[in-house]
């Protein structure tokens, strides 16, 4: 019988990042695949995201649990409540493992239950280093699971050093460079016609997300992002945040700005568009981890403003920034036109891995021995 895979989405962020694992396991002939579907996937305000999920032909079944509104109390109602429905949902599946990537709510519930229901869960992602609640969340799924993914060999040795099983660790890279080395991106002069970019002009592709535990300041500290584009006036694409405590208070900074000639804002933009924008970008703004993990394969300067990413290993294309207009001006600036910062990145190396972790990890989900062994965790300190 195939070995039935269920993977736990609920962001464009995290599912992005995993479509080729995905894919990888759809077309395996040893494994089955199920998703559910949650979070901001299914909000309107943040794009409605699930229709990525249904055009890539993935069978998926929803939970209703949302962020229902734009703070911490709701952040926290939502694991509780993403606990309870997925409990019923994954006891209706019963899956041989549950498979999980990151720091968010969604994977921490996923990986309680699935605790609790005595089935295997699996890691992508951690040992990795960041800041506020989400160091907490990544770390405390670390000692729930079972199996780890990690993917720097730093991570992989923080993972061990909370005494998990080196047996049951595999270094195997981020899986989001999958996408990035390995597979065709779009073409050229259809993203420059479908954004409506000048590619003789520099491009600023912008992500600022809220950070938990400073969501109070979530919108002071994008509006000094947005008063430094608008005072250099380039052409910018600016992606709304995520649905954390604070991304709402972004999201109306953002609309204070849409009507700058120079200024494009999307609730969400396909994965595949995303990746072709950065590639064409002259440099990214903001605090996604996409600028810290992937970034740096397209050798393209990143802004990496504030404490979301702080401490997270970067290659030397990134240049950190306080929540400061005119700091992160002079980190544009620096960006696009130092001589020295640029000739460095034609040298820049991705910590993250080559871009063959969907084959790694599926064969390590094909063949990993699902036993008792597995299952009693104990810890493993010298």
């Amino acid at each position: 019988m195939k070995r039935k895979i269920l993977y736990i989405t609920g962001t464009r962020a995290d599912y992005g990042l995993m479509r080729s694992v995905l894919f990888e396991i759809q077309n395996s002939a040893s494994l089955d695949l199920e998703i559910i579907v949650t979070g901001m996937h299914l909000m309107e305000e943040f794009g409605l995201t699930v229709n990525e999920i249904k055009e890539d032909g993935f069978h998926y079944q929803t939970i209703d649990a949302i962020f229902e509104e734009d703070d911490k109390t709701s952040m926290a109602k939502f694991v509780g409540t993403t606990i309870c429905l997925l409990t019923d949902k994954i006891k209706d599946i019963n899956p041989n493992l549950i498979l999980l990537l990151g720091d968010r709510g969604e994977m921490l519930a996923g990986a309680i239950v699935g605790a609790y229901l005595n089935i295997p869960t699996a890691h992508l992602h951690g040992g990795e280093i960041t800041s506020t609640v989400d160091e907490y969340v990544r770390h405390a799924i670390t000692k729930l699971v079972n199996i780890h993914f990690p993917a720097t060999q730093k991570s992989a040795e923080r993972i061990l050093a909370m005494g998990e099983n080196p047996e049951n660790i595999y270094l195997v890279g981020a899986p989001g460079l999958d996408y990035i080395l390995n597979l065709e991106l779009s073409n050229k002069n259809e993203i420059i016609n479908n954004y409506n970019l000048d590619i003789s002009k520099p491009i600023i592709l912008m992500i600022q997300h809220p950070v938990t535990l400073e969501s109070n300041d979530a919108s002071k500290q994008v509006s000094e992002t947005l008063k430094a584009i608008s005072d250099l006036e380039y052409q910018t694409l600016i992606i709304y945040p995520n649905a954390d405590a604070g991304g709402r208070e972004i999201i109306k900074e953002i609309k204070k700005y849409e009507h700058l000639p120079f200024i494009q804002s999307f609730k969400n933009i396909p994965r595949k568009d995303f990746i072709s924008l950065m590639k064409i970008a002259s440099v990214m703004v903001g605090n996604s981890s996409s600028g810290i993990i992937e970034a740096s394969s397209f050798k393209i300067p990143v802004i990496n403003i504030g404490s979301r990413q702080k401490n997270r290993e970067r290659a030397q294309n990134v240049i950190d920034s306080d929540y400061d207009r005119d700091e992160i001006k002079k980190a544009i600036k620096k960006a696009l036109n130092d001589v020295k910062f640029r000739d460095e990145l034609k040298n820049c190396q991705n910590p993250y891995g080559e871009g063959n972790t969907a084959i790694k990890i599926v064969e390590i989900l094909k063949n990993i021995n699902i036993d008792e062994n597995l299952l009693n965790k104990a810890l493993n300190y010298d």
